[in-house]
């Protein structure tokens, strides 16, 4: 192409648009990890003014007309999918001006850093101001996207997080699995109390020292296939995986009274971190080389957390592990059924990040249902804790009312005005069963591979199935590319049976 080409200066463009974005991810981090409590003003400022820079620079009017002019060159098909996706993500950052951009992630910086200082403390009235004014400029901007990209409201916050995502599609979805859940929930925790009976739950021989367990999930990322070259792993209040492909950053949390939810926790963040360093780096400046929506995305960690973390055959391999990093006192005398009972027990809890996936999705459903109800004015900012407190004790026959902490304080994703990404959590859970049977049938040796801690032939049916394709893809498609059929919670439903009641 020549130097002066409609592709060859977009390539530019998403070369400086990229150069941003790590700025952007790096303070992020940074300020969820180190920073001190006295930097947040300015560090609000700067992300704001950056936020506005990336705005008006990937927003130019004068890429409209670079598109148009490298839609009407010669391409091959990857190239074909890269201008489509570019102009669906230019279409949706022109809804919004440079100045809105900058009053949202001030709203977003303001009310994230008020979170982590009054969510110790369980001060929801202290923090519903900058809450209320959160949801306000959410309606706001899910006004304006609503008409420039001729969506329902929430449709169009969704659209930001997975694109083509459709509460008219997803909430009969979710009803469905509410109503399964709703039940299979009962029937599994009187399952397990039967075999608990026979065989109780043997406890964990705490403490745990944090040190110790951190090597322990060094160990595991490092097994499943994490690259230390451009990663690590740190501390947070909440876990998350953020950074760039060259450079990924995941967070955890420890306690010393136990090991695996923090355990978990990493995996989990593992699976998102394998996704981000595996994306096809050629085009990773390129929107078509990003991953594909947060519903994919979580489903990549989902697979590693429950279908590879939970299996009897991860465990048959990590025991030994355990035994290596925290002590052969650390599970002394447990046998395989022991491990097996603690990292498949059902629990009915308050924490969503602290959940199984027996009860996960319905945190995860209660929150869309009340996000849904916000952004369309049918529940006002104020009555979050009781509308709450109601979902939990229908769901999971639990109540919040005086415990904010635990309740609508409990996450970042609000706070950081992330609404409308909630539903991708449960709807990443079930395509992650749906790749697992997808896998098993291509790959019979998995299980074995498994046990014997090989890790590779997962990885590479994921890596030329999934996370080499970026966005090349829309997500229903990717899906049938990789499994043969589209959207299955079937699969997802029958490995719950298959785990908890078998």
């Amino acid at each position: 192409m020549s130097a002066n080409s409609a592709i060859t200066k977009l390539d530019d463009l998403a070369k400086r648009l990229e150069a941003i974005e790590h700025a952007q991810s790096m303070l992020g981090v940074d300020e969820a990890v180190m920073m001190p409590t006295g930097g947040g003003e300015k560090r609000a400022e700067a992300m704001s003014t950056l936020a506005g820079m990336y705005h008006e620079m990937a927003g130019a009017p004068e890429i409209a007309d670079l598109l148009a002019a490298a839609e009407a060159e010669p391409n091959d098909a990857l190239m074909q999918a890269g201008l489509r996706e570019w102009r669906r993500e230019y279409t949706n950052l022109t809804c919004l001006s440079s100045d809105f951009v900058r009053r949202k992630v001030n709203a977003q910086m303001r009310a994230e850093q008020l979170w982590r200082e009054l969510r110790p403390k369980g001060d929801w009235q202290g923090f519903l101001p900058a809450f209320e004014g959160l949801v306000e400029m959410t309606r706001e901007e899910a006004g304006l996207r609503a008409e420039a990209l001729g969506l329902d409201p929430y449709d169009a916050l969704m659209e930001q997080f997975d694109p083509g995502n459709r509460a008219a599609e997803i909430t009969p979805v979710f009803d469905e699995l509410k109503v399964f859940l709703k039940d299979f929930v009962p029937e599994a925790l009187a399952h397990q109390e039967e075999k608990l009976a026979k065989r109780p739950l043997k406890p964990l021989n705490a403490p745990f020292p944090i040190e110790k367990q951190k090597a322990l999930g060094l160990a595991m990322m490092e097994a499943v296939g994490f690259d230390f070259d451009h990663g690590r792993l740190d501390t947070s209040h909440h876990p998350f995986c953020g950074g760039v492909p060259t450079d990924i950053r995941m967070t955890t949390r420890y306690t010393e009274g136990e090991f695996l939810t923090s355990l978990m926790g990493i995996l989990h963040e593992t699976g998102h971190g394998l996704y981000e360093q595996n994306r096809p780096a050629d085009i990773a400046h390129w929107p078509h080389g990003r991953s594909r929506g947060m519903s994919v995305h979580e489903s990549q960690s989902l697979f590693v957390e429950k279908q590879i973390a939970r299996s009897a055959e991860f465990w048959e391999w990590a025991m030994p592990l355990v035994r290596e990093h925290l002590g052969e006192e650390a599970i002394e005398g447990w046998e395989l059924k022991d491990v097996l009972a603690h990292v498949h027990l059902i629990q009915r809890g308050l924490i969503r990040v602290d959940a199984d996936e027996a009860t996960y999705p319905l945190h995860v459903i209660l929150r869309y249902e009340i996000e849904k109800d916000l952004v369309s004015g049918a529940l006002e900012a104020r009555d979050v804790p009781e509308a709450w407190d109601a979902k939990m004790r229908e769901y999971l026959g639990l109540s919040t009312i005086d415990n904010m902490k635990d309740g609508p304080m409990q996450d970042v994703h609000w706070p950081s005005g992330a609404i409308g990404y909630f539903p991708s959590y449960t709807l990443g859970a079930v395509i992650a069963a749906q790749l697992w049977a997808a896998i098993e049938r291509d790959t019979p040796d998995v299980r074995e591979d498994m046990r014997q801690g090989r890790f590779v032939g997962l990885n590479d049916w994921r890596r030329e199935h999934i996370w080499s394709q970026g966005s090349r893809y829309p997500t229903p498609e990717l899906l049938e590319r990789a499994t043969g059929e589209r959207f299955n919670a079937e699969h997802f439903i029958t490995h719950l049976k298959q785990r908890y009641l078998g």
